[in-house]
Formats: C-alpha cells, sequence, structure tokens
C-alpha cells in the first residue's frame, strides 16, 4: 500500500510537470504591435523557437523555465540592437502560463504577413490553446507559385512539393483553388486553400496530388498558367509544363491543358526536346502570364521570368500555335534612383490601378545578404519598361527568396497596398541551418505604395 501510494504521488508530480503551461511569446513590431511570424529566437544551447502566423511561440522549455534566459533574435528584416559584444537579443524569463513580449524593429520596406504553405502554421499558437480550428493541409513545403483565375475559382499551382512520408511527395505539380485571394490588413495569416487530394487508403487520409502528369523521367514544372477564350467564346485553363532532370536540366517543354472533370492537366503537344539539333529551347510562354491591351485596342498575353520577352494574341487558338509567338525585347534589370542597375533573377510584373504604374517584382542576382535573397520592387510606364525607381523591399539573410510574384487579382484602384510572395529556403544560400517548419516555403509580405520612400514625400 506504502508503496502503490509512493507511485501514485510520483505519478501526480509527472502529470502535472508535463501538463505545465507553456510561455506565451508574443513577437510584435516596435510602434504598432503588428504580430511578425518569421522571427527566430536562439537559446544559447542552440534550441529554435520561430513566431507562427500569429506571431507566437510557445516556450515549453523545461530547463529554462523560471531562469534568466538568453534569446539571439533574427528575423530577415526584423531585429533587436546588438549589445556592446555585437550579440543582438533579448533576455527573457519564461514562466509557465506567463505571457512576454519581444518587440522588433522593421528595418525592410515590406512587411511579413507569414507563410502560405506548409506545415504548422499556427503549431506555436495551438501549443498555447489558440487557433484551435485551423486544420493541417499535409504540405510541409511547396516551391514556386503560378495562378490562374478558371470556373470563378482562383488555381494555385505550385512545384515539387514536401509531404510527411517523403521529401518529394509531388513532383508533378500539387494544386489547390480558392475563391479569390484578399490577404488580411494584418496577421495572422490564414490562407483558404482547397488543395487537390486523393483517398489514401492505407493510412486513412486524404493526401495532395500531383496534377500534371508528363511522359518522362524527372519532376514536372508548370509556368505560365492563364485561362484563355476560344474562337466561340469558351475558356481554356492552359499552361507549359517542363520536364528536367539531373541538375535541373531541361529537357522537354510541353503546352497542357486543364481537364476540370479529371482535375488534372493533359498534354497537348510538345514544342521542344533536347537534342544535339536542338540544344536549347526557343522562347516559349513561360514564366507568368500578363494581360496586356495595346495602343490599338489588340489584347496580348506577355510572357516572362521577370520582364515580358514574349507577346502572344489573348485567344486559345494563339497560344496552341508558335508561329503566333513575337519576342519582344527585355532588360537586364531595373535602376534604382542613383542610376544603379539591379540585374534581375526571375520575378513577375503586373498593373497598379492605384499607382497608375506597372510594377515589377524581383530578386536580385547576387545581392549583398545571399545571392537569391534580396527583393527588389521597381516601376515603369509600360509592361516593357523603362524600369526604374527600383527599391529593396525585403533582405533575407543567407537565405534565398526566389520566384517572386505580385498578386494582383488582390489589387484594388482605391488602395496603395500591394502584395508579394516567393520561395523561402536554404537552396543555393550555402545555409546548411533549415528553419523549422518555414524551410522551402511560400512566404507572403505587403507593401504601402502611399508610405515613403514610394510616395515621393507625401
Amino acid at each position: 500500500m506504502r508503496l502503490t501510494s509512493w507511485l501514485v504521488g510520483l505519478l501526480g508530480v509527472a502529470t502535472s510537470v508535463c501538463a505545465a503551461q507553456p510561455c506565451r511569446i508574443e513577437v510584435v513590431e516596435q510602434g504598432d504591435g503588428w504580430p511578425v511570424p518569421g522571427v527566430e529566437l536562439r537559446t544559447v544551447h542552440g534550441v529554435r523557437l520561430v513566431s507562427d502566423n500569429a506571431g507566437l511561440i510557445a516556450c515549453d522549455l523545461p530547463e529554462l523555465m523560471g531562469r534568466e534566459t538568453w534569446f539571439t533574435v533574427s528575423g530577415h528584416g526584423y531585429g533587436v540592437k546588438a549589445d556592446g559584444f555585437g550579440y543582438a537579443g533579448v533576455r527573457l524569463t519564461p514562466t509557465p502560463g506567463q505571457t512576454l513580449k519581444v518587440t522588433v524593429a522593421r528595418t525592410i520596406l515590406a512587411r511579413r504577413l507569414g507563410r502560405l504553405t506548409g506545415a504548422g502554421l499556427f503549431a506555436e499558437s495551438q501549443k498555447l490553446g489558440e487557433q484551435l480550428d485551423w486544420q493541417e493541409s499535409g504540405v510541409l513545403g511547396a516551391d514556386s507559385v503560378v495562378t490562374a483565375e478558371y470556373a470563378g475559382r482562383l488555381h494555385w499551382f505550385w512545384g515539387d512539393t514536401n509531404l510527411a512520408h517523403y521529401p518529394l511527395g509531388i513532383f508533378n505539380v500539387s494544386a489547390a483553388t480558392t475563391e479569390g485571394f484578399t490577404p488580411p490588413e494584418r496577421p495572422p495569416l490564414r490562407p483558404p486553400y482547397a488543395y487537390f487530394t486523393k483517398p489514401d487508403t492505407t493510412h486513412r487520409e486524404r493526401r495532395p496530388v500531383g496534377v500534371a502528369e508528363v511522359p518522362g523521367d524527372g519532376p514536372t514544372w508548370l509556368w505560365g498558367a492563364v485561362t484563355l477564350p476560344d474562337a466561340q467564346g469558351r475558356p481554356h485553363l492552359v499552361a507549359t509544363a517542363v520536364k528536367v532532370r539531373g541538375t535541373m536540366e531541361a529537357y522537354r517543354w510541353d503546352l497542357v491543358e486543364w481537364d476540370a472533370a479529371a482535375s488534372r492537366f493533359r498534354p497537348l503537344s510538345t514544342v521542344w526536346t533536347r537534342s544535339a539539333q536542338s540544344p536549347k529551347p526557343p522562347l516559349l510562354p513561360e514564366g507568368h502570364a500578363v494581360p496586356w491591351t495595346d495602343e490599338a485596342g489588340v489584347r496580348w498575353m506577355l510572357f516572362g521570368e521577370t520582364f515580358p520577352k514574349l507577346r502572344v494574341p489573348a485567344t486559345y487558338e494563339a497560344w496552341r500555335d508558335p508561329s503566333k509567338w513575337e519576342p519582344v525585347a527585355t532588360p537586364a534589370g531595373a535602376t534604382t534612383p542613383d542610376g544603379r542597375l539591379i540585374k534581375a533573377h526571375r520575378g513577375h510584373v503586373a498593373w497598379h490601378p492605384w499607382s497608375r504604374r506597372w510594377l515589377a517584382i524581383f530578386t536580385e542576382h547576387g545581392g549583398k545578404s545571399s545571392l537569391l535573397g534580396e527583393v527588389w520592387l521597381a516601376s515603369a510606364p509600360g509592361p516593357f519598361g523603362p524600369w526604374t525607381d527600383a527599391r529593396k523591399v525585403a533582405s533575407h539573410d543567407q537565405m534565398s527568396f526566389y520566384n517572386p510574384v505580385l498578386h494582383p487579382e488582390s489589387f484594388r484602384a482605391d488602395s496603395p497596398v500591394i502584395h508579394f510572395e516567393g520561395t523561402y529556403t536554404t537552396s543555393f544560400s550555402g545555409n546548411q541551418q533549415p528553419p523549422p517548419r518555414w524551410e522551402y516555403n511560400q512566404v507572403l509580405y505587403r507593401v504601402d505604395l502611399s508610405l515613403p520612400p514610394f510616395a515621393k514625400g507625401k
């Protein structure tokens, strides 16, 4: 009986320790208390805690509870001042159930809204008993996105996609739909994706599924997604699909069309296959599709990896006919207010009705903080330039943020706010420490063009 009582008491103590509430840490921006997702607090012994889409961290480290603790703060455009030894961080004393606050200063022009893809968007919040209605998608990581409106919904298509059971759980394009896209004014960001899935009877779950099965070895990537009318006015959701192998070597390009009944793309025709006679592909409607009407009232679709390099009459028939594809001159980059040329890697252009200008978002090739981590915004009177007034809007220290894309579907004539996203990853950066949950995912930012320096001092 004594032994039994002792064991019961011991189990009661263990249960109380395990059930102790985490310490709630809020990461907010200096000034207006904007919740800041994606800020890392790192302990002296190397534990990494990253704020979720609500800007929260649940500190549940038993060895630090009640103990004054140093946290190094890093946030890719958000941070704190370094001390005399060069350490940038804060001292906190985590206590179960207590709320602490870390205030960070923003050093970039864009504001981070949060992650659009991946797992655990609200993992820290849920440890604290918040955002419990959030449902996981099963996607852990997703490469660059293209979008197109079709059948009354916005369709999203991603590249290689990580699932829990394998790093390349999907290597032939994952996809989802939303009813348009209206980002919130401030965090938390709750992306409302309805993923295309298939049942997994073995594990009694539904898994996101690939939607672009194109013959050939290696992954399939999708570009230039757009909905175009045919001669009878019927809409067709189409795209170009590239097959890659080895070290991202493209060896085949196909035109593909969305089959709504099957929820997948079907190959229409192969427009190029690598050979000794044809080692490089011709100009293709790849990158992002951008609508444009010329001075004569003719509607075109422009295609480019950043700036337009090809134009196609905005019809299904013209898109299917390579003889109708017309090359256009493409600039190497955009100039800053002091005349410096910023070389563009990849990006996107779109018309912005509020500023009455064309905007370009792109990653600089060879930036100071990382090879592909610095993001620039430039403007022009037309889609072909000249692209000027380029300003760095985001920076990612020793991380990549490639293939950024604007979200013109959320642009409004009465709003100066724009949004862009890109792939946040250690790839090509030299960084060997992927950030927990955030690695290889899409991150969304917002920029207010009514504020300096875009407002020109207004």
